[in-house]
């Protein structure tokens, strides 16, 4: 499959960052020193993550690919 330049959500991992992100966004105590204190936070809030929500990550790619060649590699809004 030829790789669409303008469709940067077809990797399953960027969500799962996402969901990362959002996780540690999301907590009540400010990190203070970013490195020590944010690799912790990392550390527990990927073992926390739902993994049915990494499977449905990844069993959503045929969908994205399919919605993306629809879209001519344009957004989709999927």
């Amino acid at each position: 499959m030829v790789w669409p330049a303008r469709s940067p959500d077809l990797s399953p991992i960027e969500h799962v960052w996402d969901m990362l992100g959002r996780r540690i966004a999301g907590r009540r105590v400010p990190l203070g020193t970013l490195h020590e204190e944010l690799q912790q936070a990392l550390l527990q809030e990927w073992v926390l993550l739902p993994l049915q929500a990494i499977n449905d990550t990844i069993a959503s790619i045929p969908r994205s690919c399919q919605a993306c060649i629809s879209a001519k590699g344009y957004h989709t809004h999927y």
